[in-house]
């Protein structure tokens, strides 16, 4: 019988040195790729295996404490409603934690955004695209900013982030006033939480996302075999995208349900959010993984040195990464205010920074730079999502739903800590 595991390169040298290449390695059977998958995990090298387990997990515990709530498409609609905002404020924080940077004035940034565009709404009556447009550049100005800050004078990043947490929600409040808030009516805004996608359309675009996984995956292993690397079985690449479209046919079928409380109104198909979410998802996800920046930001989060050496702009990127953070979190800053209907002085504050660390966190982004993708904010935040709205279900007191939430963020943070050591100490 062959060998299951073929290596591209011998993994030693006559003399028994490590040759380097002990990881490019390829497996040709079911079999194989699964026990490689568990080497790599006892490797220290977790992904998105703790996110995932917590989304099962949590949603078995729910489901089986209140199984009248939990998993009804009303709920379900929710906790996509619920989660978008912290999701999409992770994505932007992924980018700035692969550097081994924080950014503790992410939430606030959406609230100042969000406070632009709702004046714009209601004292200027500007049409939502420029009020919308005004949040987005506001978002992208601040970042220029507090990039400027970080890479250009070498403020450390905790120290920069936490002087503009104050400072901006000063701003939010000058723009809003004590005590008051803003309201936003805009019908086209307010869709974003409020409307849903048609069911045929829904179903059409979850045809759309599972064809075009497909045909990346496909076509990603067809060009790693033909030019020799490292790639998996032509069975796991099937597994992997049987097990994708399950998940989207299951979303798409349970969202297309009729929802609605009362008799004579339809409430059905995908909530606006989502395929927001999955458009920034996919965006984001080509941008790291498939080009020259995506690779000189893991270059710099690796070891900004060696980076610098090699001709990356180390500078440029820990710019950028702010850029594409505080974008993203006037994004957030937008679909909080559309599901909230109004922004107010607190918007962006209290626990809203946490929660997003935490999803990017558990979902399998590290602390410590140069590991993470932009799908850990979408499972991260899941997790986080199911918490909130799983304890909301089981009317936890607050003081409770804290402790819980917190310890769950102390749990993921010892795990990534645990790992890295894990992996330090194997070689990986």
């Amino acid at each position: 019988m062959s060998s299951t595991i073929s290596e591209s390169t011998s993994a030693q040298e006559p003399g028994g040195a490590p040759s380097g290449f002990e990881a490019d390695r390829t497996a040709d059977s079911v079999g194989g790729a699964a026990r490689a998958y568990v080497d790599k995990v006892r490797g220290g090298d977790l992904g998105a295996l703790p996110a995932i387990l917590g989304i099962v997990v949590l949603g078995i515990f729910f489901t089986i404490l209140r199984p009248e709530t939990f998993l009804t498409p009303r709920n379900m609609a929710n906790l996509a409603d619920q989660a978008a905002p912290i999701i999409i404020l992770a994505m932007g924080l992924v980018f700035v934690l692969l550097l081994g940077e924080i950014d503790l004035s992410a939430g606030v940034v959406s609230g100042v955004c969000a406070a632009v565009m709702a004046k714009l709404l209601a004292d200027a009556g500007s049409p939502w695209y420029v009020a919308v447009l005004a949040a987005i550049v506001t978002g992208v100005v601040i970042g220029l900013f507090t990039g400027s800050l970080v890479g250009l004078i070498g403020i450390p990043s905790f120290v920069v982030t936490l002087a503009l947490f104050l400072g901006w929600q000063g701003v939010t409040l000058r723009l809003i006033g004590q005590g008051g808030t803003v309201p936003v009516r805009d019908d086209v805004i307010t869709a974003i939480s409020d409307k849903n996608l048609p069911v045929v359309l829904g179903w059409v675009l979850a045809v759309v996302v599972i064809a075009l996984y497909a045909l990346l995956q496909l076509n990603r292993w067809r060009t790693q075999k033909a030019k020799g690397l490292a790639h998996q079985p032509f069975a796991v690449v099937l597994i992997r995208i049987g097990v994708i479209a399950a998940v989207v046919v299951l979303v798409t079928a349970v969202l297309s349900v009729d929802r609605a409380p009362a008799v004579g109104v339809v409430l059905a198909g995908i909530p606006y959010a989502i395929p927001l979410v999955v458009i920034l998802l996919l965006i984001l996800t080509f941008l790291l993984g498939r080009t020259s920046y995506g690779r000189h930001v893991y270059a710099v989060g690796g070891n900004a040195e060696a980076a610098r050496r090699a001709g990356v702009n180390v500078t440029k990127i820990r710019v950028s990464v702010f850029v594409i953070g505080q974008t993203l979190a006037a994004i957030s800053g937008i679909v909080a205010a559309a599901r909230l209907g109004s922004v107010s002085p607190g918007s962006g504050a209290g626990n809203t920074l946490l929660y997003a660390v935490g999803a990017a966190v558990i979902g399998g982004t590290s602390l410590f730079g140069g590991r993470g993708r932009v799908r850990d904010a979408v499972l991260g935040g899941l997790v986080v999502a199911i918490i909130a709205n799983g304890l909301g279900l089981l009317g936890t007191e607050a003081y409770l739903s804290y402790i819980i939430t917190g310890g769950v963020l102390l749990l993921a943070a010892s795990v990534d800590a645990l790992a890295r050591r894990r992996a330090a100490a194997t070689g990986h």
